[in-house]
């Protein structure tokens, strides 16, 4: 299952609630309520109770948006889907295509920014 639209993630190994709400596009309290919903999105506390997600919860926060904003799935849908993902392979597989799109997105990036310099640097010869 692919995401409508990539997302970012920065390379880190953990993030607070409101990092993972501005990744993930909604409010703290959006996550506060599908982690009583949703098994999937588990974040441990830190020794100060806050919630610290690992990136496989912010993969997992994204595919549960996915679920509920873009393919409007109710709650109860979107559990019976992420079950028979999980007992088909798919959740896994999901996360590896959200990467692979993300790679891609990052590759294009970085040329658009050589082409760009060169662009530059060409101005800057004719002047």
């Amino acid at each position: 299952m692919e995401l409508e639209t990539p997302v970012s993630i920065p390379d880190r190994m953990f993030f607070r609630i409101g990092e993972v709400a501005d990744i993930v596009g909604v409010k703290p309290y959006v996550l506060r309520y599908w982690e009583s919903e949703f098994s999937l999105l588990s974040p441990n506390k830190s020794n100060s109770q806050q919630r610290m997600y690992s990136r496989t919860d912010v993969e997992n926060a994204l595919l549960i948006k996915h679920l509920l904003y873009d393919l409007r799935f109710s709650i109860e849908g979107a559990k019976k889907r992420i079950a028979e993902m999980r007992r088909q392979g798919e959740l896994s597989e999901a996360r590896k295509v959200k990467v692979v799109v993300e790679a891609e997105t990052l590759d294009a990036i970085a040329q658009a920014k050589r082409e760009l310099k060169d662009l530059i640097e060409l101005c800057s010869q004719d002047q």
